[in-house]
């Protein structure tokens, strides 16, 4: 099934870049469950397939609110489809996987990632409704990636030696005039 078949009416939003202050700020709680945070998820369902991604946080489009969306398979093969608000990283365990990984806030640059391969988000759902979301392999993946983008990271920030460098390399190269 096509990513595009779930789209949902919304707009698309432009992605943030890295060099962004809103994708270095930790995101704030949702506190008001109402039509405004359903068309934020909304419109970050259709931002996330306009882009090709598997998943978006609010961050990224400019919202400095506590929730991402999410389509991507897991080691399975099962696609998983949903948002989460206001989620928290419960468990991030079993074998530390390394794999290639990219970010819409830094198109085209792929970097090899260490990433658990295994992962469980607890939050709420846009109504308010506990939400509890366990992912293997590529899912735990995007799991732990836009969880990490809500805290005021980007997935450069859990790379290390020589790949580190080789990132901050060709983030400098694209930033020079």
């Amino acid at each position: 099934m096509s990513k595009r078949t779930t789209t949902r009416n919304g707009t698309a939003r432009p992605i943030r870049l890295l060099g962004d202050p809103v994708l270095r700020t930790a995101c704030d709680p949702v506190r008001t469950f109402d039509t405004a945070l359903e068309k934020l998820v909304d419109d970050m369902f259709v931002t996330m397939y306009e882009a090709d991604g598997a998943g978006v946080a609010a961050n990224q489009v400019g919202s400095g609110l506590r929730l991402f969306v999410y389509d991507c398979e897991d080691d399975r093969g099962r696609r998983h489809v949903g948002h989460v608000v206001n989620p928290v990283l419960v468990a991030a365990d079993g074998e530390l996987l390394v794999e290639s990984e990219g970010c819409l806030s830094l198109p085209g640059m792929r970097f090899e990632t260490p990433r658990h391969a295994h992962a469980v988000v607890e939050g709420v759902d846009a109504k308010g409704r506990p939400v509890r979301v366990e992912g293997t392999g590529y899912f735990a993946r995007c799991l732990q990636h836009e969880c990490g983008h809500l805290d005021g990271e980007v997935y450069i920030d859990v790379l290390s030696g020589d790949v580190r460098r080789e990132a901050m390399r060709a983030i400098r190269d694209l930033q020079r005039p």
